[in-house]
C-alpha cells in the first residue's frame, strides 16, 4: 500500500510543497509475515498523524511526506534498506512499529544519525542515542497485570508460548521474576518460528502442563492461529491467557471461539471511552471510511509516534539528534491517549488490563 499523504497547504503557516521543504519520515511497519496482520492499520494511523501535523504547518514549516518500508522482511534486509535512505540523504526521520529484531538490527546502522521513534511494546533497556520509545515494557505493562490476575483470577500455575527471539525470550525471563513476586510461579516455556501455524504439539504441552495461565508472546498471525487451536481444544475452560501483544485486528481475525477468556494489556484500546480517544476515532474514520481497518493499540502507536517527532523537533528547533537529545526530558505531546511526555528516551503512560468481548475489548482496570 502506497502512503497517501495530502496536498499540501499555502493558508496560514504559507506552507511550502518544494522538494527541498519536504522532510520525509521513513515509516517502518510491517506489510508481510506475522506481524504483516496490522501493517495497514499502522500506515493508515502515521497518514492521519501526518496530515494533522501539516495542517498545522508542517515539522519545522517543511511538510512531512512518509517513505513506507516493509518492517517485515528480514531484519538484515530492511537495516541496509533504512540505512541506505538516511546515507543518500533520502530520510530525515525513522517512526514506526516493528518487532525488535528489525530494531536491534537497525539500531547500530542509524543510531545517533537521524530521529528514530520506535512505537512498539517490547523487551526494555533500549537507550541508544537518538532512539526514542512509546512502546510499553515489562515492569509496567506485565508486572502489574500478572499481580492482578493473580490476586483477582488465580493465576498461579503459569506457562509461557512465545514466538523465537529477543523480545519473547527476555520478557519470558522478566515473567519469572514477577510470578515469584506474586507468590505463583512459571513452568514450561516453548519457543515456536515466526510464522507457525501448526500449533499442536504446543498446544498438548499446554494440557499437560497444568498451567492455570498462559503468558502469550505471540506475534500477529502467529498468535491467531494458537488462539484458534486453544479454543478449539476447550482450553479456556480452565486456563485463562495473557498477552501484551493483543490487538483488534488479531481479535477479529481468532473468531469468538478463539478469544474466550482471553486478557491483554497495553496502553491504548479501540474501547477506550476518554474524549481524546473518541475523537481519534472520529477523525480517523471520516478521513479512510468505515471499511478501513480496526483501530488498535499498534496502529495508534504510528498516529504517536509521528506526534513525537514533531514535538521533539518543535522543542529542539532542530532535526539535528545532539540537539534533540539535549532538549528532549519532559518533551509533551498530545495523542489518543491525551498528554503524555517523555521520561528520559521512553514515554510515561497508562497501561490498562482489559478481557476480550468476542470482537472487542472490555477494559477492566487501569494499571
Amino acid at each position: 500500500m502506497e502512503p497517501v499523504t495530502p496536498r499540501p497547504r499555502t493558508s496560514g503557516t504559507h506552507l511550502i510543497g518544494a522538494a527541498d521543504q519536504t522532510l520525509t519520515v521513513a515509516l517502518v511497519v510491517p506489510l508481510q509475515g506475522s506481524a504483516g496482520l496490522f501493517g495497514p492499520s499502522c500506515e493508515l494511523a502515521a497518514q492521519l498523524a501526518a496530515s494533522e501535523v501539516n495542517d498545522a504547518g508542517g515539522i519545522l514549516g517543511r511538510y512531512v511526506r512518509l517513505l513506507t518500508v516493509d518492517g517485515g522482511a528480514r531484519p538484515a534486509r530492511i537495516a541496509a534498506e533504512v540505512d541506505s535512505l538516511v546515507s543518500l540523504g533520502a530520510v530525515d526521520a525513522v517512526v514506526g512499529w516493528h518487532i525488535s529484531a528489525v530494531r536491534r538490527a537497525l539500531v547500530p546502522r542509524i543510531a545517533g544519525r537521524v530521529p528514530y521513534v520506535y512505537t512498539a511494546q517490547y523487551e526494555g533497556g533500549e537507550r541508544a542515542p537518538g532512539v526514542f520509545v512509546t512502546g510499553e515494557t515489562p515492569t509496567g505493562q506485565l508486572l502489574p497485570a500478572m499481580r492482578l490476575l493473580a490476586s483477582s483470577g488465580g493465576a498461579k500455575r503459569w506457562c509461557v508460548v512465545g514466538n523465537d527471539y529477543v523480545w519473547p525470550r527476555v520478557t519470558a525471563h522478566a515473567a519469572r521474576r514477577y510470578a515469584r513476586s506474586c507468590g505463583a510461579g512459571v513452568g514450561e516455556e516453548m519457543f515456536v518460528p515466526l510464522g507457525t501455524e501448526d500449533f499442536t504439539a504446543v498446544l498438548r504441552r499446554v494440557e499437560r502442563c497444568e498451567a492455570d495461565a498462559v503468558l502469550m508472546l505471540l506475534v500477529g498471525a502467529d498468535a491467531v492461529h494458537f488462539n484458534r487451536g486453544f479454543g478449539k481444544r476447550g482450553l479456556h475452560q480452565r486456563c485463562l491467557r495473557l498477552s501484551t501483544h493483543m490487538d483488534e485486528n488479531m481479535l477479529l481475525a481468532s473468531g469468538a471461539e478463539g478469544t474466550e477468556n482471553l486478557w491483554a494489556a497495553a496502553g491504548y484500546f479501540e474501547t477506550l471511552a476518554t474524549a481524546e480517544s473518541l475523537d481519534f476515532n472520529g477523525r480517523y474514520t471520516t478521513r479512510f471510511g468505515p471499511q478501513a481497518p480496526p483501530l488498535s493499540s499498534l496502529g495508534e502507536s504510528c498516529y504517536e509516534g509521528v506526534m513525537l517527532l514533531a514535538a521533539l523537533a518543535r522543542r529542539a528547533r532542530s532535526l539535528q539528534v545532539p540537539a534533540i537529545e539535549a532538549a528532549a526530558e519532559g518533551v509533551l505531546y498530545e495523542g489518543p491517549r491525551g498528554r503524555l511526555g517523555l521520561r528520559g528516551n521512553h514515554v510515561s503512560q497508562r497501561i490498562y488490563l482489559a478481557k476480550a468481548d468476542v470482537f472487542d475489548f472490555d477494559i477492566i482496570a487501569q494499571l
